[in-house]
């Protein structure tokens, strides 16, 4: 029973990661090559290249990953695995064959466009396990190198990098901007397809009466609460720190329990993405 659902997990990983790389295609090949508008990464400067010399983006994609992903091997070990390669042979894969159509010439609407379906083929691959190389593994590759400096300060870098060659190379300051937009908007997407829209909410409270307070969100919300010892430096005073998560639409009425019986109280809250146990997500076994 556990290999038969190991394997549908597996299988159903790859399906993702292959959805993702269609979309990644139609992000490409609809609205960001035929403006010249690169987003960063390998796909980015492809689209450069291409720009200049005309080697189609698929055939770029794949001398620039291939060798990056071997290096990486050698470098770094198996740790971007069979699904990178997978991944990029698909990416390049679906770029041949996805019909190359220009959607729009407006180039506002194709950086919001192709930004939000880039990243949302970004954010299925990544979140099936796989990566596309470009960026993250050169980031990876470089941070072995040189790791006083961070594999995101390298990602950014290049991806920069990317987008000002674009601009210089379409002889536009527009293309570099619109660049910029398109990057901007992938990366928050795949942001979001990672962690979720915030609909919970997180109370972190510190007060002088800490069992009314948690007797009434727990009767009246059914949310459960954990009392934390504090201890405020500027007073030396113990201080009692309730933690609590509700849903957005009980967040109101957290505030108003918390007011309503302690108007001293101090109150933080925090956006949480994810929440796994009792009461919300359960635990994936």
């Amino acid at each position: 029973m556990e290999n038969k659902e190991k394997w549908y997990t597996e299988v159903l990983s790859y399906l993702g990661i292959t959805l993702g790389v269609f979309l990644m295609a139609i992000s490409l090949n609809f609205f960001l090559e035929p403006n010249t508008i690169a987003p960063g990464g390998v796909t980015g400067l492809a689209i450069i290249i291409k720009k200049s010399t005309g080697i189609p983006v698929y055939i770029i994609n794949l001398l620039i990953n291939i060798p990056l992903f071997i290096f990486g091997i050698i470098r770094l070990g198996k740790a971007f695995g069979a699904k990178t390669l997978f991944a990029t042979l698909g990416l390049s894969f679906f770029l041949k064959f996805v019909p190359y159509e220009i959607v729009t010439h407006d180039l506002l609407l194709s950086a919001l466009f192709g930004g939000v379906i880039m990243g949302l083929g970004l954010g299925l691959v990544f979140k099936f396990g796989g990566t596309t190389g470009g960026t993250d593994l050169a980031g990876a590759i470089l941070n072995k190198s040189f790791p006083a400096i961070s594999i995101p300060t390298f990602m950014m870098a290049i991806d920069m990098f990317v987008v000002i060659v674009a601009g210089i190379v379409d002889r536009k300051v527009e293309t570099s901007l619109y660049s910029i937009i398109s990057l901007y908007t992938s990366v928050k997407v795949v942001d979001l397809m990672l962690e979720g829209i915030g609909y919970l909410k997180a109370f972190l409270i510190i007060t002088n009466k800490p069992k009314e307070i948690s007797k009434a969100i727990m009767n009246e919300l059914e949310r459960g609460v954990t009392l934390f010892k504090g201890k405020g430096m500027y007073t030396e005073d113990d201080k009692d720190i309730l933690l609590c998560v509700v849903n957005r639409s009980q967040f109101t009425k957290v505030k108003d329990i918390v007011n309503t019986i302690d108007t001293y109280a101090f109150v933080m809250v925090t956006e949480m993405y994810e929440v796994i146990g009792e009461g919300f997500k359960e635990i994936k076994k």
